[in-house]
């Protein structure tokens, strides 16, 4: 996410994007109330949360009473406080309130129609904000928010209100119907229903017992077995009660792909060995990897240029790598850590291999030059390390389900056709960085993209197309600026916190960009490992043991989460990967020494 562009173009994109301000409307009548909790802000922030701890209340200055909320934007953080408020479904509401500082925000979003927003450039002393907004035909509830702008000082709010016809109570909500079934794999079925007025959450059922609760309107059931059927059903809920449930669906599975666990360990330890070069971590040979290391990444095969689709590797020469083996020692160590149960992987890309399919011949010699390397070394399949702009967005490409983007749709083909090959054995791991996967939850398919970067999200729809066929995806927790999680707040990498966050979107699922209709399914816990840097030497973003133990013990156990409430517990989490062995060994095997301390 780029925030160098000037203040004033951002703003100004901003407000084409939201209505500006507006005049009361008259459809705030009299007889409606204010629904928000402590608008003036008298009892503190009770009510209200906000982002990264940048809210306060303060004595002075105030424009009522005695209190007032005063926040403080950080140069990652607009300073965002919030309230979720009930209202009533295909209802007009006015929020109003009084603001103090430079580029001052209030708002309300999830309206179901257009959110509202109205701002100010400068308010050196109170100034009103007010705009109106109507929900959609099933919103039951909507949030309210204030915030600043990133680095620009602190803004104080006081007064806030929002008038309207307050949620209707009372009675339970009607039966969900309509409810279908969309994308169905070997172990998964997407679902979806129509909304029921007065609902605040869902429950979905399978063969009788509920399995899931949502917010929305869609889910997608995982763990599920190859060629069966299922029979689902829905019930709606809020504070008074549970609906009846939906009429049954039946949906019978698909068939094995053969993608799943790959006859790996329960919990599994992924890392990058310098195979093609050398640098202050030194080289080691193959056959010196310790036994701990269950799939083993050689890194990297490149291209012999960014569009050719013609990919190498070259393992790194004795006049570099003076303790290098030979051609026959290399294949007899590949050999050797197969028959000890451990796979061997070629890695395509790493930071300075940029691979871009751009055309159907650039996709077939990908093919062709990756199954070279697989069959010269005896390899047990493919990782993909894609990054800087091997894959990229094109500005119309909005749906991850339906990608259009030549270099996603060649990728998706070639990685298929390799997996048809090779078979069911064919081990399949993919390691994006958090901007190319978890930043999709905010800006993927976001038009013409409005000044973000087009990798945002890129791997979303590789990952979905593959999800079947997918061994492990293990997500870079580093080099990494902060990425809001599915609590609203954003993580900065270095802590447990970061990883627990970014490990629990891939594992409950995420709306995209916002979409409702566009939920990016979970994955199955034992198709996640967690990405770390073994070292200091080894990247930004490097965690103590201590860190590492407290995220396995939140992600595995449900202990230890701090402040960020997971919304599942994982037993079945597959493991850890760093980059690198090379650079655990010369940290005198630290992370090694953690996972093995903690998985035995």
């Amino acid at each position: 996410m780029d925030r160098s562009r000037p203040l004033a173009a951002l703003l100004a994109a901003a407000a084409l994007a939201v209505p500006g301000l507006t005049a009361l409307s008259s459809a705030a009548r009299a007889a409606d109330a204010d629904l928000l909790v402590n608008g003036g802000f008298e009892a503190g922030l009770d009510g209200w949360t906000c982002t990264a701890g940048s809210g306060t209340t303060v004595g002075s200055p105030v424009r009522s009473g005695s209190a007032a909320l005063q926040a403080v934007p950080a140069g990652s953080d607009n300073a965002r406080c919030a309230q979720e408020v009930a209202v009533q479904p295909d209802a007009e509401y006015t929020l109003t309130g009084h603001v103090r500082g430079s580029y001052v925000f209030l708002g309300a979003d999830g309206t179901g129609t257009t959110d509202a927003s109205a701002w100010t450039r400068s308010a050196p002393d109170w100034q009103r904000l007010t705009t109106t907004f109507h929900t959609g035909p099933s919103t039951t509830k909507i949030t309210v928010y204030t915030h600043g702008w990133y680095g620009t000082g602190a803004y104080q709010a006081d007064d806030i209100s929002l008038t309207g016809p307050g949620a209707d109570t009372g009675l339970p909500p009607a039966a969900p119907t309509g409810l279908t079934a969309g994308t169905i794999t070997s172990t998964g079925v997407a679902l979806s229903w129509a909304a029921v007025p007065g609902a605040t959450s869902y429950a979905v059922h399978r063969d009788g017992t509920e399995v899931l609760t949502v917010g929305g309107t869609s889910a997608t059931v995982t763990g599920l077995t190859p060629s069966t059927a299922y029979g689902f059903q829905v019930s709606a809920r809020n504070d008074e009660g549970e609906s009846p449930r939906s009429a049954t669906l039946t949906a019978t599975t698909a068939s094995g792909s053969g993608g799943g666990t790959a006859d790996l360990p329960p919990h599994a330890l992924v890392g990058y060995l310098h195979a093609g070069f050398a640098n202050g971590s030194g080289y080691t040979r193959l056959a010196d990897v310790p036994d701990s290391w269950d799939v083993i990444d050689l890194a990297f095969g490149e291209p012999t240029s960014t569009t050719s689709g013609d990919i190498r590797f070259t393992r790194c020469p004795v006049t570099r790598c003076p303790n290098a083996e030979s051609d026959a020692e290399f294949k007899a160590a590949v050999r050797a850590k197969q028959a000890a149960g451990k796979k061997v992987l070629i890695s395509i890309g790493g930071q300075n291999g940029q691979v871009r399919l751009t055309t159907a011949a650039a996709r077939d010699a990908f093919v062709t030059s990756v199954s070279k390397i697989i069959d010269e070394y005896g390899l047990d399949g493919l990782d993909i390390d894609f990054e800087g702009h091997s894959l990229s967005l094109d500005a119309d490409d909005t749906d991850f389900r339906n990608p259009t983007t030549p270099v996603i749709v060649n990728l998706i083909s070639a990685v298929r056709t390799l997996k048809a090959r090779y078979g069911a054995h064919f081990v399949l791991t993919t390691a994006p960085e958090t901007f190319f996967v978890q930043l999709g939850h905010q800006y993927y398919g976001t038009g013409r993209w409005g000044g973000q970067d087009p990798r945002c999200g890129a791997y979303l729809p590789v990952v979905h197309a593959l999800r079947d066929d997918l061994t492990l995806l293990h997500v870079q927790d580093y080099n990494s600026g902060p990425v809001m999680g599915l609590d609203g707040q954003y993580h900065s990498m270095g802590g447990a916190d970061f990883h627990i966050a970014m490990t629990d979107m891939l594992l409950t699922g995420f709306t995209v960009a916002g979409n409702a209709d566009r939920f990016f399914p979970p994955l199955r816990p034992d198709q996640v490992a967690i990405g770390m840097p073994a070292s200091t030497d080894a990247g930004n973003g490097y965690v103590s043991p201590a860190e590492v133990t407290r995220t396995l013990d939140c992600l595995t156990k449900g202990t230890g989460c701090g402040s960020y409430a997971t919304h599942g517990t994982w037993p079945g989490l597959r493991g850890l990967m760093t980059w690198s062995i090379n650079w655990d060994r010369y940290g005198s095997r630290e992370f090694q020494r953690t996972f093995d301390g903690y998985f035995g």
